[in-house]
């Protein structure tokens, strides 16, 4: 069958039809716009707004927050549960009608449960809401009408209620799911800065993502160490040295006292400028051409750190050390593309 005998797909897309398409998604947009406006032109400074409240209620919550809704509010429901995890709110996503089949028994007294559901008479909702209830958790619920009975029967509503949907029909949640996963990205946040949460907590949220790597990562978990290290004593010969380097593979050595402490570099951008003034450097020991006071890291720094003195110095490696100063490793910067820090 050919595409144009498909009845499910226009035979052509005139340059009207592209028109109306991007026409449709202007008025899509700004319908959803104006719905996250009008929430936050609803929100009053009075410490008996209903988001402050709920924000209190989660801030003392002993348990977690069980996040629960059905169909669309259920796939908003997740969402939510998951940036409230993420942000420092130990919180889950509960299937209400699972619930009612079982799931029930993750809830504890100590928890705090987020109903969301736009008309705010969700059946399989409302069959578990007075149980949790009477267990002693408090009810949080996120609906589109003040007057529902899930409004009723929460401590705290939160209205998320839109003049219209996005959809031409004004059936499919459009506008009602934006708001009310806006809703609950504004408790979030709300939560996050009331709980002091700073990005090196947000980074154990997230330790395989590029914020968790970079926070996360100490120079002493990439660097390389023991006899990975190039280094050689000053009276060495520059021929000597030179094995070195094509030994350990770092285009570099350090140089270093009888402490190991480092007290030099040499490295194959020397030997080049040295190459390029046609001397006879056979006879010179490596104290002769390396350079002095060398820049070094910490060993308990983070591997970002290296980053900025590489790019600060415009390097390729770095010399590590410890507290003593005594050297510990070296880095490359290949070895921080590796370990995905850059």
């Amino acid at each position: 069958m050919s595409v144009t005998d498909d009845k499910s797909t226009p035979a052509s897309f005139s340059t009207e039809d592209a028109r109306r398409a991007i026409e449709l998604a202007r008025q899509t947009l700004q319908i959803e716009a104006d719905a996250i406006l009008a929430l936050k032109n609803r929100l009053s400074d009075d410490s008996s707004e209903p988001l402050a409240r709920a924000v209190h209620l989660l801030l003392g919550c002993k348990g977690r927050a069980v996040v629960s809704g059905i169909g669309k509010s259920g796939h908003i429901g997740r969402k939510i549960a998951a940036t409230l995890a993420s942000t420092g709110t130990p919180s889950l996503f509960m299937h209400p009608a699972e619930a009612a089949h079982g799931d029930l028994g993750m809830v504890t007294p100590n928890d705090v449960f987020i109903a969301i559901s736009n008309s705010g008479e969700t059946a399989e909702l409302l069959a578990i809401v007075p149980i949790v209830k009477r267990m002693g958790a408090v009810i949080i619920a996120m609906t589109g009408n003040d007057e529902s009975s899930l409004a009723e029967l929460a401590t705290v509503h939160l209205n998320v209620g839109v003049d219209k949907e996005a959809c031409t029909l004004n059936l499919a949640p459009t506008a009602s799911t934006t708001a009310t996963l806006a809703m609950g990205d504004a408790l979030a946040v709300s939560l996050l800065d009331a709980r002091g949460f700073m990005e090196e907590d947000f980074a154990r949220s997230h330790p395989g993502g590029a914020l968790g790597r970079r926070l996360l990562t100490h120079v002493r978990d990439v660097m390389r160490s023991g006899d990975a290290i190039p280094a050689v004593r000053p009276d060495v010969s520059l021929s000597a040295a030179l094995m070195e380097i094509t030994r350990k593979g770092m285009a570099m050595t350090a140089v270093v006292d009888e402490h190991f402490h480092p007290i030099g570099v040499f490295t194959d951008g020397d030997l080049r400028r040295l190459l390029e003034r046609g001397q006879d450097f056979s006879r010179f020991s490596i104290a002769d051409v390396m350079h002095a006071n060398p820049r070094t890291v910490n060993q308990d720094q983070l591997a970002v750190d290296a980053v900025q003195l590489m790019e600060e110095f415009r390097i390729n490696q770095l010399l590590v050390t410890d507290a003593q100063g005594v050297l510990t490793g070296a880095l490359h910067i290949h070895d921080l593309t590796r370990a995905k820090v850059i």
